[in-house]
């Protein structure tokens, strides 16, 4: 089957062509993301294959559909970037990874918050020039910190069990609870209710209506003065703006993210001799407690070979008519 490879970086080309030994696909790859000025390049093609800065709204997916694509498979978990209700209207199917390594993502959020807490990227960058002083170095102790996390899937679950490691005290909030969370000595609580005592903030919930900005000017105002926030998420579940003010003001003691809500034009390229004309994530760099990764908490071997695995491998039952396991369902 012929498909479309938006986004396709060059390590996953070489992992894609790798893996399509044993499917046979004929994959054609595109640079540029996916959106209205460029889904004319999908053209004739049944499948297409995104990330998740692609855009897949209702004008794409009827341009998509037009020209004889039957098939979206999202490199990703996420699904947030998908019009699910045009792609139901419209007769696309629409499949994504519904497991990878939820271990890659909860590691990193880890490795996000011990070089928050403890200064290490601005400890390293003191010792490359000379600087061995550990003036404003100073962090502090995991152990019997309290620590919410939000969102208690397998990602959140992994973090949790994690932080229970470091001796550290567990508040969680998710509409369903988890008994691996509870069996790890966590409670739960509204979310208001277990910012208000944590020490340390860690986002893994997807990005939903209902969860878009669930970090805002209300919640910073009510966490615990001082406390730590990290990301890994969706960018879209912080108000970055709402952030900067707490941070300006010392609420909010310092952020990691690896995702940013206008990360689609950023993330991913190398604008490192371009003026970034984003002036909110100029200043949100700008702080000396901030730590901005570029979406890169998935990226270890074994999530991406699972990723692009589990892709291919959903084209192929697609193209042999065969159920799709990974498909998503659609709402009525």
């Amino acid at each position: 089957m012929r498909v479309a490879m938006f986004s396709a970086k060059s390590y996953e080309r070489t992992l894609l062509d790798e893996l399509n030994s044993g499917h046979r696909h004929e994959l054609v790859y595109f640079d540029t993301l996916l959106g209205r000025g460029t889904v004319s390049l999908a053209a004739g093609f049944p499948a297409v294959s995104v990330v998740v800065n692609d855009v897949v709204d209702r004008d794409v997916l009827k341009q998509l559909a037009a020209g004889g694509t039957k098939l979206v498979a999202t490199r990703s978990t996420g699904f947030n970037h998908i019009d699910l209700g045009a792609a139901r209207e419209l007769g696309v199917k629409v499949v994504r990874v519904v497991d990878y390594s939820p271990n890659s993502v909860a590691e990193f959020a880890v490795g996000l918050l011990l070089a928050l807490n403890r200064k290490i990227p601005r400890a390293y960058n003191r010792t490359r020039d000379g600087n061995f002083a550990l003036d404003g170095l100073m962090g502090f102790d995991l152990v019997g910190r309290t620590v919410a996390v939000i969102g208690t899937g397998k990602i959140g679950i992994i973090f949790a069990r994690i932080m229970a490691g470091f001796g550290c005290e567990l508040l969680g909030f998710d509409v369903h609870h988890s008994p691996q969370f509870e069996q790890l000595g966590g409670r739960y609580a509204e979310a208001d209710d277990i910012v208000a005592g944590a020490d340390i903030i860690s986002l893994h919930c997807p990005l939903t209506p209902q969860t878009h900005h669930i970090v805002n000017a209300r919640m910073l105002a009510r966490v615990k003065r001082g406390a730590l926030l990290i990301n890994t998420s969706r960018g879209g579940l912080v108000d970055t703006e709402a952030v900067i003010e707490a941070l300006k003001s010392g609420q909010l003691g310092g952020i990691a993210i690896d995702v940013y809500e206008q990360e689609a034009s950023l993330f991913f390229k190398d604008l490192s001799s371009t003026v970034i004309p984003d002036d909110v994530i100029q200043r949100l760099v700008s702080f000396p407690n901030v730590i901005v990764t570029g979406h890169q908490a998935f990226f270890t071997r074994e999530a991406l070979g699972t990723i692009l695995d589990t892709t291919l491998r959903s084209i192929s039952d697609f193209a042999a008519g065969r159920p799709l396991a990974n498909e998503i369902a659609a709402p009525a």
